[in-house]
């Protein structure tokens, strides 16, 4: 089973936008990933995000370059400081991969939870419109690779 994480692009501040949306190099980053995960011919179950404006947007701009089987929606407990477990949990009941846009620090607890156990230790870095890829085998969770937008030209 694939998970892979994306913290959305930069957003514009809330003086700028109340509702921050993503700024033109927030969907340029995020297309510039996107772009890069299609000719690896990811193929998803579904793909959620937050609901927030900059989550749905790089959601939106991401599966126009991927093959996602099924839907991209909201979903309930993928804000900021939502707990955690709750998606770990329905994680489980996934076989095939799942493409989850969200926020930090959401994104980095989720991870340090699935991967050591503990929401409290941050083992990896996001950056916006960045992804890391985590895979599991029998009930173990490990990072794969991460991919960040100033790698990819």
């Amino acid at each position: 089973m694939y998970v892979y994480l994306m913290q959305h692009g930069e957003a514009m501040s809330e003086e700028q936008h109340p509702e921050r949306p993503l700024t033109e190099r927030g969907r340029a980053d995020v297309e510039r990933i996107a772009r890069m995960l299609a000719g690896a011919h990811i193929q998803l179950a579904e793909m959620w995000h937050s609901g927030k404006c900059r989550a749905e947007q790089s959601a939106a701009i991401a599966a126009k370059y991927l093959t996602v089987r099924g839907s991209v929606k909201a979903v309930e407990g993928l804000h900021p400081n939502d707990p955690v477990e709750p998606i770990a949990e329905a994680l489980q009941q996934y076989a095939d991969p799942v493409f989850i846009v969200g926020h930090l620090p959401f994104l980095s607890r989720l991870t340090s939870f699935l991967v050591g156990g503990d929401t409290q230790k941050s083992i990896v870095r996001f950056q916006m419109g960045g992804v890391v890829c985590l895979t599991s085998q029998e009930d173990s969770w490990q990072i794969a690779w991460m991919l960040i937008p100033s790698l990819v030209q």
